[in-house]
């Protein structure tokens, strides 16, 4: 397929979005199922007209649409308003106090996508939007390639939309990840190789069956779901940005596309323009973004994942060059941390916040941690951490790091004795830590 010219017949497709463009070499597409550029092989991503959203949009008309991301249905790549909404987004920004005095800062705040609908994931923001573009473009059956949140979103949105549904799975996934997409009767085929290996095969199938990849060539259109995790915390916060936020990194995109919200906010003046800092969050056993980060490279050298930490485990990230860029120009960081070093985040989170997160939330926390005992986040700054999804589905990675329930007999004296040894271990406990 030949770029296209910005013509009139182009620009009519849409009031708010006519075309792809590459983020690389600028070429210009037809807004078709594609992601790749043909001249130079970049990545494709819609374009806007912004000055069509200025005049559609305002903090009024968006705070009195739907409790959902569809409030911000005019930044999204849909042409009908026959989108899929399941009560997706507008997922609680919590002020988290007691964890903040935990690490030694003030103002910190999570964006908790732990409980999102209907999933428990962010994942259920792209998959709205990727659905509803398939559906556009006229798809009956859609997939995807993914490490078990994303296979969780495709097939219970495919299913409330009526779309036939394949998901593509590595073998040695989360069993909680597995229940959790096959209870929507997709077709579920699990995969003998990592994420990388699995998605290079999702490519030769979406070429050869032309079915509508979410995360593939629908990608273009996936992707902009994210941006109303930027959206909402403005909103949230009053219609301010924050100073820095810290999200966790697996291909790198919803990254870039918080960033790209923000600034497309400050674009139609819906917030005033300010610096917030970007930092991001790996595990050790699978960190080529971080890696690059810290070596001072400008591209990504691909690893073999080894990490609890399955969701983000992307060794060949996507938009991991893209990344760098951003947490560099705005003073941010990247840094890694380790599977203990999750267990342990995941821990503090819940017993600090009330908040159950799975393995990535646990790596952004980490980090979290870790920057701020690096000096690396003021204590003053308004701080967004970002926690994609619920520890329920990762349940795996935490036995034997938790305590066990106290067996008794259903006697007072049984609980009293109980209730004193658990007194004196909970001492011994905190001596431990004060040593």
């Amino acid at each position: 397929m030949a770029p296209i010219t910005n013509s009139p017949t182009t620009r009519s497709i849409t009031q708010t979005f006519s075309h792809l463009k590459c983020k690389e070499c600028g070429a210009k597409y037809e807004p078709i199922a594609m992601h790749v550029c043909e001249l130079c092989f970049g990545p494709l991503e819609v374009d806007y007209n912004y000055e069509a959203i200025a005049s559609k949009v305002s903090r009024e008309t968006i705070a009195a649409g739907p409790n959902s991301i569809w409030r911000y249905r005019h930044f999204l790549p849909v042409q009908t308003e026959n989108y899929i909404d399941v009560g997706t987004g507008m997922t609680p920004l919590l002020k988290a106090n007691r964890l903040a005095r935990r690490l030694g800062i003030k103002n910190l705040y999570i964006k908790n996508d732990a409980v999102n609908m209907p999933t428990l994931s962010f994942k259920d923001r792209v998959v709205s939007v990727a659905l509803s573009r398939a559906r556009e473009l006229g798809f009956s059956t859609v997939a995807c390639a993914s490490t078990g949140n994303l296979a969780n979103s495709t097939a219970a949105i495919a299913a409330h939309a009526g779309l036939d549904c394949c998901v593509f799975i590595p073998s040695d996934l989360e069993a909680g990840k597995v229940l959790g997409t096959v209870i929507y009767a997709p077709k579920v085929f699990a995969v003998n190789g990592n994420y990388d290996q699995v998605n290079r095969l999702c490519s030769e199938v979406a070429n050869t069956h032309g079915w509508g990849f979410v995360n593939i060539n629908l990608r273009p259109y996936y992707s902009e779901g994210s941006k109303t995790l930027g959206y909402e915390v403005a909103e949230q916060l009053g219609w301010q940005l924050p100073d820095h936020i810290v999200a966790p990194l697996a291909s790198g995109s919803l990254f870039t596309k918080i960033y790209k919200g923000f600034q497309e906010f400050i674009k139609v003046g819906l917030v005033e323009d300010k610096p917030v800092r970007f930092s991001g969050a790996q595990a050790d056993g699978c960190s080529p973004i971080a890696v690059a980060f810290r070596e001072g490279r400008d591209f990504i050298t691909p690893v073999k994942p080894k990490t609890i930490a399955k969701s983000i485990a992307i060794g060949n990230p996507a938009d991991g060059v893209y990344a760098l860029d951003i947490a560099r120009k705005t003073n941010g960081n990247i840094d890694s941390v380790s599977d203990a070093e999750i267990i342990e985040a995941m821990k503090l989170l819940a017993e600090t916040e009330g908040i159950f997160t799975e393995t990535a939330g646990g790596t952004t926390i980490a980090v979290l941690k870790k920057l701020v005992e690096a000096g690396k986040i003021d204590p003053d700054e308004v701080t967004v951490v970002y926690i994609t999804g619920n520890g329920l589905k990762t349940q795996e990675a935490i036995q034997g790091y938790v305590g066990e329930p106290l067996q008794i007999e259903p006697k007072l004296d049984s609980f009293e004795r109980a209730w004193e040894r658990s007194i004196t271990l909970e001492r011994l406990e905190w001596q431990e830590v004060s040593v």
